[in-house]
């Protein structure tokens, strides 16, 4: 009998393969994006150091409060936009972005969208 792999071992197997050629560095960090079934979290690190610089997340109320959904794109672009807004108040306007082996398509995107529109460069 032939068994499939789950999703989740899928999807670590692709970020481990990718975090080995991306890292974060204290003026280029890696901005990290994971997904859950009820929320969407983007964190900003400095891998030497193995800091997290700035994070926003739908759980947060600034970011959402005045969303019906928290795991939508809306949600994704709301967190785009708020941490490049924080990453701008650090000085950081260079990141690395990593996708957290998550295929470059639909909330991940708008996310990355959101943040450039803001004002970060990747």
């Amino acid at each position: 009998m032939i068994k499939k792999a789950s999703r989740k071992s899928l999807r670590e197997k692709r970020l481990k393969r990718n975090r080995r050629n991306i890292a974060g560095t204290p003026g280029y960090p890696r901005l990290c994006v994971y997904k859950s079934n009820k929320h969407i979290y983007a964190q900003l690190i400095d891998d030497t150091a193995g800091n997290t610089l700035a994070a926003a997340s739908t759980k947060e109320p600034a970011v959402g409060a005045d969303l019906k959904v928290t795991s939508n794109i809306d949600a994704a672009k709301a967190v785009g936009s708020a941490i490049a807004k924080k990453a701008m108040d650090k000085g950081i306007d260079k990141v690395v972005f990593d996708r957290g082996g998550y295929i470059y398509h639909g909330k991940v995107q708008a996310l990355a969208d959101a943040a450039r529109e803001t004002g970060l460069k990747f």
